[in-house]
C-alpha cells in the first residue's frame, strides 16, 4: 500500500471517526454530568452553568433556574458548576462563599452537609452503571441473543487444548467454579487467562471430566488495537442446532445488562491487578485519539449498534475511573468527604488545595501517557499501511 493510498483511506475514515466520537463522548459525557445535576437539584443546591466540552463557549442558553447550558469548544468531557465552585472540577472558592450573603450561602455546594455533597459526587459515576445496564439490557431486549452451545467442534494441532486434552464432542460445563452455558461465556473467562491455570468440568459422551488447562497468551490484532488474551485453540460448534436466538423479558434483559455492566467493571479490575503485577503491559491505556480511532472503526464496523455497545462499554469505563481515589476526580472528593466524617471536620484548606494539585499532576500525566500510546499506536497502523 503506498503513502497516497493509506493517506486516503485515512481521510476516509475521518468521516467515520468525528461524527462517532463525537457522538459517543457526548452522551457519556452528559448522562455523566446529568446525574450530578439532577441530584444536586434534589438537594437544593444552585447550578451555575452545565457544560458539555471545555473553553469557549459555541452556543447555550440559560434556563429560568439561572443555569448556562451550553456546548463548548474542546469536546473531551464536560463539567457541572454549582454555586461556590471555583472551577468545573468543584474546587471551593473560599474568598466566593466568605463574601455570600446567607441565601447564597443555602444553595451553595460547600456549604451543603457532607452527606448531601457526597450524593451528588457519587450521582455521576452511578449514572454512567445506569446507562451501561439501559444500553445493554435494552439491546437484549429488542434483538434478543444468538447462544451457542459450549461444545468442541475442533482441537488446533499443537494448542494448549490438545496439551491438555480436549476432545471433540466435549461439552464445556464450567470454568474454576464458574457456569458455562454458552461459547461467549467460555470465550469471556478464557481470554481473560493467558498463561493461568483453569479447571475445566466438560460433559464427555455422557459422563463428567475434569480437564486442567492453561490458555497460551497471544496478541491479537482487531480494528479497535492490539490485545493480549488467553487461547486455548478450541473451535466452536459448526451445528445450526446448536445455535438459538434467545428472546428476553424485561427484567431478564436488565438481568443481563447488570451482569454485562459488572463484567467490564470486573475486566477492568483484572487488568490494574495484572498491570500492578506486571502481567501486562501499560501499552494498552488510550486516550481521546484512541476513543475516537476506536468510535470511527466501531462505526464502519458494526454501525449504529456497535456504537452503541460502546457508548456502554465507555459509560462504565469513565464511571469507573472517576471513582478512583485522585483528588480532582469524583473518588478524590468522597475520599475527602470520607475524611471529613472520620475527623469530624473537613481538611484545611491547604491541605485540599495541594491535593488538588497532586490530582491534578496525576491526571495530566495520566492523559499525556494514554496519548502517547494513541501516537504509537496510530503510527504503527500508518507503517504498516506504507
Amino acid at each position: 500500500m503506498t503513502f497516497l493510498s493509506t493517506l486516503t483511506e485515512t481521510t476516509g475514515s475521518l468521516l467515520y471517526i468525528v461524527p462517532s466520537f463525537l457522538f459517543v463522548l457526548t452522551v457519556v459525557v452528559f448522562i455523566h454530568e446529568l446525574g450530578h445535576f439532577l441530584v444536586g437539584r434534589w438537594c437544593g443546591v444552585g447550578v451555575t452553568s452545565f457544560s458539555i466540552g471545555f473553553g469557549p463557549e459555541l452556543a447555550g442558553f440559560t434556563d429560568r433556574h439561572g443555569t448556562r447550558w451550553k456546548l463548548s469548544a474542546i469536546p473531551l468531557g464536560g463539567y457541572v458548576k454549582f454555586v461556590g465552585d471555583q472551577n468545573g472540577a468543584s474546587v471551593p472558592d473560599p474568598d466566593s462563599i466568605a463574601r455570600m450573603s446567607a441565601a447564597e450561602r443555602a444553595v451553595s455546594f460547600h456549604t451543603q452537609n457532607v452527606w448531601k455533597r457526597i450524593a451528588i459526587v457519587a450521582a455521576g459515576p452511578i449514572a454512567n452503571f445506569l446507562l451501561a445496564i439501559a444500553v445493554f439490557a435494552g439491546s437484549i431486549y429488542a434483538v434478543g441473543r444468538h447462544e451457542v452451545a459450549p461444545r468442541v467442534s475442533g482441537v488446533q494441532a499443537g494448542s494448549a487444548a490438545e496439551r491438555a486434552g480436549f476432545q471433540v464432542g466435549d461439552v464445556v460445563q464450567a470454568i474454576n467454579g464458574r457456569a458455562v452455558t454458552n461459547f461467549a461465556d467460555m470465550q469471556r473467562i478464557v481470554s481473560g487467562s493467558g498463561g493461568e491455570r483453569l479447571v475445566i468440568r466438560v460433559d464427555r459422551g455422557g459422563a463428567p471430566a475434569t480437564i486442567e488447562a492453561v490458555p497460551d497468551t497471544v496478541q491479537e490484532k482487531t480494528p479497535f488495537g492490539t490485545h493480549r488474551l488467553g487461547r486455548l485453540g478450541i473451535q466452536g460448534p459448526r451445528d445450526a442446532a446448536d445455535v438459538k436466538l434467545v428472546r428476553y423479558d424485561a427484567l431478564d434483559s436488565l438481568r443481563i445488562g447488570t451482569a454485562e455492566t459488572y463484567y467490564v467493571v470486573e475486566r477492568t479490575f483484572d487488568y490494574i491487578g495484572k498491570l500492578v503485577t506486571g502481567r501486562e503491559s501499560a501499552d494498552q491505556l488510550s486516550g481521546p485519539m484512541g476513543i475516537a480511532r476506536v468510535s470511527g472503526q466501531a462505526a464502519k464496523v458494526g454501525g449504529l449498534a456497535a456504537v452503541v455497545g460502546l457508548i456502554a462499554v465507555l459509560s462504565v469505563s469513565i464511571g469507573l475511573i472517576n471513582l478512583f481515589p485522585v483528588p480532582l476526580l469524583d473518588g478524590g472528593h468522597l475520599m475527602f468527604y470520607a475524611i471529613e466524617i472520620l475527623r469530624g471536620r473537613p481538611l484545611s484548606e491547604r491541605a485540599q488545595e495541594i491535593g488538588f494539585r497532586i490530582g491534578l499532576a496525576l491526571v495530566l500525566m495520566l492523559m499525556l501517557f494514554a496519548t502517547w500510546n494513541d501516537i504509537v499506536q496510530i503510527g504503527a497502523s500508518w507503517t504498516r499501511g506504507t
